[in-house]
């Protein structure tokens, strides 16, 4: 899963990478390429799991994050940078609510919504140029010959225009399945979903659940394919610096429960429609994304194409009892294994044992 970590210059947007990934920055100047790193998905139930079976090796599900330089139409214009954010699965588009005498906002002001609506034009015309190219492209075609595929192309870009040119994303587009198969490729970027993350200051680290539910209620309302979390960037990167115990006492002296991060990357799965399943025994513990109401033969062959292909049947079992009743005999004494075909719909925590011929 590759997320695209947007927003305009000084809105703690590569900070926020660093933090993420570990990957700290060299100088970019004048380069419009993205850096990439990769965080791992905070997963109490794997160290719980770990507790029971005391395998060599754990291993987190993961997210791949591309940090773009800001958002600007020379940027747009750069056919690496344009390359390199549509294959991104998502956008978090990193909103500045905080306040600071030494970091001065480009446009002399601090206005979240006015920053995401000039973010969201710049995409929106962006896809346009797209959109006009291929319109072109498709007029000269249909001259030449007689094609039902090609005239509904065509009808499906005339609509996404429409969309367009009234200064709409393309996420507010409803498309039927066969539409979405057609317009898939062009990569859009106005189409792909968005996380809002809102970076607010130190003095109201307190009130950031009620910071996001103002805005997620507010002028972040009714915006298709889109979610919102907030963080605190400074203290995201106290966290960074400090052991497990010491992470939950500082949260806790701002009430709060977990990490911004952990937030954000749930958000993130939860705007994909992504989650985990776990697999568990004495040699790892994994955790493994998945679509939500994938089959447990998917679910196999996220594992191994060949356990999908050769797939038989998935014991399941929820990983609370694993940990209530101290691993497998004790689920199956309790008759809590089950033991599911290839149908089965899996559910988020569920850990499975695949069998397969």
């Amino acid at each position: 899963m590759k997320t695209a970590i947007i927003g305009l210059p000084m809105v703690g947007k590569t900070s926020l990478f660093t933090i993420l990934t570990g990957v700290h920055e060299a100088t970019r100047v004048g380069s419009m390429e993205a850096r990439v790193g990769v965080a791992k998905v905070p997963d109490q139930r794997l160290d719980a799991l770990a507790k029971i079976f005391e395998p060599p090796k754990i291993t987190h599900a993961t997210v791949e994050y591309l940090d773009f330089p800001a958002i600007s139409k020379e940027a747009l214009r750069d056919p690496s940078y344009l390359a390199s954010m549509r294959v991104a699965d998502a956008l978090a588009h990193v909103l500045r609510l905080f306040q600071s005498d030494t970091v001065p906002h480009e446009k002399g002001s601090v206005d979240p919504v006015r920053d995401l609506e000039d973010v969201e034009t710049e995409l929106i015309l962006s896809d346009l140029v797209v959109v006009e190219k291929r319109m072109e492209r498709l007029e000269k075609d249909r001259k030449k010959i007689k094609s039902p595929e090609l005239d509904r192309e065509f009808a499906l870009l005339e609509r996404s225009k429409a969309t367009l040119e009234q200064n709409l994303p393309l996420r507010t587009l409803d498309l039927s399945p066969e539409e979405e198969k057609t317009i898939r490729g062009f990569q859009f970027l106005s189409q792909k979903p968005m996380l809002f993350v809102l970076n607010i200051g130190e003095e109201d680290a307190a009130r950031m659940h009620e910071i996001e539910n103002e805005y997620r209620a507010g002028p972040l309302a009714g915006r298709a394919r889109t979610a919102v979390t907030a963080i605190c960037g400074k203290i995201e990167a106290e966290l960074a610096e400090l052991s497990p115990d010491e992470a939950r006492d500082y949260l806790s002296s701002y009430g709060l429960q977990e990490s911004g991060l952990e937030r954000l990357i749930s958000a993130t799965y939860a705007l994909l429609g992504l989650m985990s399943f776990l697999t568990a025994g004495e040699t790892e513990v994994r955790a493994w994304t998945i679509p939500m109401h994938s089959k447990a033969v998917h679910a196999a062959g996220a594992i191994h194409s060949d356990f999908e292909k050769k797939f038989i049947r998935a014991e399941v079992v929820n990983w609370q009892a694993l940990i209530d009743y101290n691993g497998y005999p004790g689920v199956r004494e309790k008759g809590l294994l089950r033991l599911e075909g290839k149908e089965y719909i899996v559910k988020d925590g569920d850990v499975l044992v695949i069998r397969h011929s």
